[in-house]
């Protein structure tokens, strides 16, 4: 397994290079000073309210030593170097761990900006791959990976098919998964307009069947896991084509590894095998394996407890080591999304023409086509854009943080505004700012051909009270 533990390692290498990214860019205006949800006051609210040591249990960041702009970019820069040395294979343990705090540091301190399913698969497969010794990996970090990766597809199926959802027990639930789901690209344009409803029913079911049934196969012996790797791969690789889950779907695509062994990808290299190590002999009992273990167990219980309510689950082991993100309970899709709703956010100099901020990724503007930039396929992850699509599902009531979005824009918070593609009040501040509701339909080929645009649009009202900007102060106008 030396190889292939190799190329997975190097695999998460590049997919916390563009986590750290991301959060390079964007921490700033999501977590910093200025941002959206300051770290330095929600760590306040958990100093106030949890004894010193029981404080850093529940919020474990190294943003409590400091939560400066500065601090935000020392982190993200320590873990794009970690990245970078995982890739190189140069210390990949010393640098999976730094990789490992700093992500932890940073999304334990970001709130809803990190409340992503994808975020606890992360933590858990870099908290699992520390265990890998890649000169002789033992079969228990083998194993826990494999388990990581068969509890996110099977976990994904229970969910779905315990949802009682509809859409799913029909077979429509690719209807219109392309133009509802967070970030769509312009092959998901393509896909839910030219795939018939025959083809897109067959999908939902084959999707049901690999997740709830096929994926047992990683259990049995190397020709039926190998197997197992050419179903899944492909399916993979087609989710990241049509849809940009982030570095979710290549978290998994790169987890599909731990299918096959050095021999088969030799063979895939076509070049020639030589063994090096039988995988037993690696086998040690210790306390690196118990942890493995210990781990398996928690998360195999909870996943028996979601199909039999009455079973017992380890509830308190869950609850502590909620804070780590390495025992997340996992389920994709569950629900599908019936409608697409887009919150704008629009800003006045006279109270009488109001102009959109511009996003950078997200949908907005008819005639863009869906993510069609740089980071179409990329692991890249917009929170911003992403959390304003779990916004629109819901009410103001529920995402405070679009309030203080509206306040950073009537102030002209600079790290707030690098959120978006630019600042169309960037000479002079708005004197109001308000956020409206759109809802979204791709268009249709027709339209298309006709009109020059990728979506339709229907304004359906303002979704956050106004925000005046006053002589007193910040005056806040309800919704109409």
């Amino acid at each position: 397994m030396r190889i292939t533990a190799s190329w997975l390692l190097r695999w998460l290498g590049f997919i916390y290079f563009w986590v750290f990214l991301g959060w390079w860019r964007q921490a700033p205006g999501l977590i910093g000073p200025q941002g959206i949800l300051p770290a330095a006051d929600y760590l306040h609210a958990v100093a106030a309210h949890f004894h010193p040591a029981a404080r850093i249990w529940f919020t474990p960041s190294l943003l409590w030593i400091s939560s400066s702009t500065a601090a935000l970019h020392v982190m993200c820069g320590l873990g794009l170097a970690a990245a970078v040395a995982v890739m190189a294979r140069w210390h990949s343990r010393w640098g999976l761990a730094v990789c490992l705090v700093c992500f932890l540091s940073l999304i334990a301190c970001a709130q809803v900006f990190a409340n992503y399913q994808s975020d606890g698969m992360l933590m858990t497969a870099g908290f699992f791959a520390l265990f890998v010794d890649l000169k002789s990996p033992s079969w228990w970090s083998w194993f826990s990976l494999r388990w990581l990766w068969f509890t996110i597809y099977f976990g994904s199926g229970i969910a779905k098919w315990m949802s009682h959802d509809p859409q799913w027990r029909h077979l429509t639930a690719l209807d219109q998964y392309y133009q509802n789901l967070p970030l769509p690209n312009w092959l998901g344009w393509y896909a839910q307009n030219y795939l018939p409803h025959s083809v897109e029913a067959a999908i939902a079911a084959a999707i049901l069947i690999l997740e709830l049934f096929v994926v047992w196969l990683a259990f049995l012996p190397r020709r039926w896991r190998i197997a197992l790797f050419w179903i899944v791969t492909p399916f993979q690789i087609a989710i990241i084509l049509t849809a940009n889950y982030g570095f979710l779907s290549w978290l998994v695509l790169g987890l599909g590894l731990t299918l096959i062994d050095d021999r088969h990808l030799h063979w895939l290299l076509r070049r020639p095998y030589v063994a090096v190590e039988s995988v037993l002999a690696s086998w040690r009992v210790g306390l690196a394996s118990a942890v493995l273990v210990a781990l398996v167990a928690v998360t195999g219980l909870n996943l028996a407890g979601r199909m039999w309510p009455a079973l017992p689950t380890p509830q308190r082991v869950t609850f502590a080591l909620q804070p780590f993100r390495i025992a997340d309970p996992f389920g994709l899709f569950a629900v599908m999304t019936r409608n697409r709703y887009e919150i704008e956010f629009q800003g006045t100099r006279d109270g009488r023409t109001w102009t959109a901020y511009p996003f950078r990724y997200k949908p907005q503007d008819p005639q863009r086509a869906p993510a069609g930039d740089l980071f179409l396929f990329a692991p890249y992850q917009p929170r911003f854009d992403w959390n304003l699509w779990f916004a629109s599902l819901s009410s103001v009531q529920q995402e405070r943080w679009v309030e203080s979005t509206e306040l950073r824009l009537l102030t002209n918070d600079p790290p707030v505004l690098a959120l978006f593609a630019r600042n169309p009040f960037a000479a002079r501040p708005p004197i109001a700012v308000r956020a409206v509701l759109w809802q979204y339909w791709f268009s249709t080929p027709a339209q298309k051909r006709r009109q020059g645009i990728w979506w339709r649009r229907k304004l359906l009202g303002q979704y956050a009270p106004t925000l005046v900007m006053t002589s007193a102060g910040v005056e806040s106008l309800p919704t109409r």
